[in-house]
């Protein structure tokens, strides 16, 4: 298969799931910041996710004082501003290229292919986006939270490809499978490939409503180079 365009997913593709135990930890941080029950304050943050993700909370900070305000609480600013600290630095900890991720871009866009990317995120992602060493070598963001609506809803493979001005069936789509986003990739006509990491197995990842896959799959990010047909990307210089 020849294509004109990758979109990539981020979390469990271009840099790793977070765990689920990390991930309570820091929900009991932010709940200990705002002075708030700790098992009813996570079971509000998580439940709140699909608001994060479409954009209902334009700021960590309304999310925040949303769940306090469910909660019957009156957290003062600073609390908030503690509480939302710590999600960003939470985020910003895990916005790391995983193996193979930078190089994989860099030799994608070398030989003449746009890059795109949709993730189902709050809002601290496409803030922390542009200081990140994704930013330039990704043609086309496109974050849920953004955009007000997320995966897999076939409007956002659209809208991605519909930036990228390239059609769905010149597209390569890779992904952790997680949001049933390879099942939507398909419907829309983009080419879907799952990557499974071997250290991920048997991990805690965070992936939310995974599916199963019998598609084609890869271990690692430099495999959707020849996956992709992108044979002039195999022979250039090592970085």
């Amino acid at each position: 298969m020849q294509c004109k365009a990758v979109i990539f997913d981020l979390f469990g593709t271009l840099i790793d799931n977070y765990s689920l135990q990390e991930h309570k930890r820091v929900l009991s941080e932010m709940a200990a910041a705002l002075c708030a029950p700790h098992d009813e304050f996570v079971r509000l943050w998580l439940t709140s996710f699909d608001q994060r993700a479409t954009g209902v909370y334009a700021t960590t900070q309304a999310n925040i004082e949303h769940v306090c305000r469910v909660l019957g609480l009156r957290p003062q600013p600073g609390q908030v501003a503690a509480a939302a600290e710590v999600r960003l630095d939470f985020t910003w900890r895990h916005l790391v290229p995983r193996s193979g991720a930078l190089e994989t871009l860099t030799r994608l866009r070398s030989a003449g292919y746009k890059t795109g990317l949709i993730s189902d995120c709050s809002v601290e992602v496409p803030t922390l986006w542009k200081d990140t060493p994704f930013a330039p070598l990704v043609d086309v963001p496109v974050f849920s939270c953004a955009v007000g609506m997320k995966k897999p809803d076939p409007l956002i493979y659209r809208l991605a490809c519909e930036r990228l001005a390239v059609a769905p069936q010149d597209c390569l789509y890779v992904g952790d499978g997680s949001s049933r986003e390879l099942t939507g990739a398909a419907e829309v006509g983009t080419h879907p490939v799952l990557i499974r990491v071997p250290h991920e197995d048997g991990q805690d990842a965070h992936r939310l409503d995974p599916e199963e896959w019998q598609g084609p799959t890869i271990s690692e990010l430099a495999e959707v180079l020849a996956y992709a047909g992108i044979a002039a990307a195999l022979f250039l210089p090592p970085l």
